[in-house]
């Protein structure tokens, strides 16, 4: 609600933004629709996708901080352009067979837009202490998570929302996005564009001014499903879920490139003789993390755990090109009991990753999607972090998060998300390329209890670099 104010933030608008150009007509003038693929459907029950970047304090320019917001409203307008169908709605038909099909309507209706201010919040109060703070993850973003699994049922509801909060020294930009309609990857891209608009303000025309590759907007459907395809539903209001309530504590680990090299040695000297492949810096700092959480949830040994690893599919799988829009997910798994994860040590627990992510296979991939045509199963994250037993981990490059987002005055200092699929034991990584020193960033839900036993581990703290505030909760 305009001028509302949720805690430390206060909004001061609140607008819907429509593409700088109308999106393009299917036929004549009739509205283009997408079907939605099984990658797609499968997450319709899923909350939305909130990511954030703190930015540095903008320069003062004429017209104050109104200007500058307007501005990056504009710049907003002009990437929803390259990227119309995020403008879009969904679109549920309920078929009277007792199923129900949902596709995107590129409406050009548009996307939300906030402008809020939070005067008592410094970068310091997001950034100085080892745990993110709630107002974080609730008051920096503008999106209920709870409108997650209700969105089919509410057609009415936009697919993206943006945040751009003022703090006493920097700004926020927070970004919300339906999972059903792209993933991660789909909105760092997304982002990655508007910044890049905004910093050379590239117009309607001036494609080849930008590098980010061009959004692929066609979706990868096989020729033997059904169009569109049907999810088993009596009527709409069934496809909404129960919003879960999970009781999580988040904190943001920071592994220097340093740590993160003494880590993928040791563990590579540890297979030697035992396994041909070379453990990458990711997968020694996942096993690093996976035996920690192990020894901080406090599981017997004969406890099976796994860790699920999210494979981004794009050039991997034909028809998902590097710049597809759109989930492209799949997921690698491994799984051990707590005793081989603890007393084989971090070399095997890294190769146990290492297999999980190198069993990717184009084939196989294909055949459990169209197993899900004949029999829709809707992922939730709960799903893939089962009973406190297991950890779930997707990565994202430091040019997607950082290097690529730069407004005009600097790039992202810090990433942190919203509230929404945060559960115990989410994981999300993020990478710094080697040039840069090849660090790593951990942000980690856990369990309160299990939470704070982990960064009471000495072997898995040793490895972390803390904030200025430390352990200051």
């Amino acid at each position: 609600m305009e001028g509302a104010t949720r805690g430390r933030v206060h909004v001061i608008s609140r607008r819907m933004v429509r593409p700088s150009t109308p999106p393009p007509a299917a036929k004549g003038d009739e509205v283009e629709v997408i079907n939605l693929t099984p990658l797609d459907l499968r997450l319709i029950r899923t909350d939305y996708l909130q990511k954030g970047i703190l930015l540095p304090n903008p320069p003062v320019i004429a017209g104050g901080a109104t200007a500058l917001v307007d501005a990056m409203e504009a710049s907003f307008a002009r990437a929803l352009a390259r990227f119309y169908p995020f403008a879009g709605r969904l679109a549920a038909d309920e078929r009277g067979d007792g199923t129900v099909t949902v596709s995107l309507r590129c409406t050009g209706e548009g996307a939300e837009f906030v402008h809020a201010v939070a005067p008592g919040i410094a970068a310091g109060d997001i950034v100085s202490s080892i745990y993110t703070p709630a107002f974080v993850r609730y008051e920096l973003h503008s999106f209920d998570p709870a409108h997650g699994g209700e969105v089919a049922a509410d057609e009415g509801l936009p697919l993206v929302s943006v945040q751009v909060t003022e703090l006493a020294d920097g700004v926020f930009v927070g970004i919300t996005l339906n999972h059903s309609v792209g993933d991660g990857t789909a909105l760092w891209h997304f982002l990655n564009t508007w910044s890049k608009i905004h910093r050379l303000g590239v117009g309607d025309d001036d494609d080849g001014d930008l590098s980010t590759p061009p959004p692929v907007l066609r979706r990868w459907f096989e020729a033997t499903w059904p169009v569109p395809i049907p999810l088993p539903f009596a009527k709409l209001e069934d496809i909404a879920r129960q919003v879960e309530q999970t009781v999580v504590k988040e904190c943001f680990l920071t592994f220097s490139g340093e740590s993160v090299m003494n880590l993928t040695s040791r563990a590579n000297n540890e297979i030697t003789g035992m396994a041909t492949a070379t453990i990458t810096s990711l997968q020694a700092t996942m096993a690093h993390l996976w035996r920690a959480v192990c020894r901080a949830r406090r599981l017997p040994r004969q406890q099976v755990t796994s860790y699920t690893v999210v494979i981004d599919c794009r050039g991997h799988v034909e028809g998902m090109p590097r710049g597809y829009v759109g989930n492209a997910e799949a997921f690698g798994k491994a799984e051990a009991t707590a005793g081989e994860v603890e007393e084989k040590g971090l070399g095997w627990t890294a190769w146990q990753l290492s297999r999980a992510m190198a069993s990717f296979d184009e084939a196989s991939f294909r055949e459990e999607v169209d197993t899900w045509v004949r029999r829709p199963e809707f992922l939730f994250i709960t799903s893939l972090t089962f009973a406190g037993t297991a950890v779930a981990t997707g990565s994202s490059s430091w040019r997607e998060v950082f290097g690529n987002n730069d407004f005009g005055w600097g790039m992202a200092v810090a990433v942190r998300s919203g509230a929404g699929n945060k559960t115990d034991g989410k994981a999300a990584v993020f990478e710094e390329p080697p040039e840069l020193g090849g660090g790593m960033a951990v942000e980690l839900c856990l369990a309160t209890g299990v939470l704070e036993r982990l960064v009471a581990d000495e072997e898995f703290m040793d490895a972390v670099s803390l904030p200025p505030g430390g352990l200051r909760g």
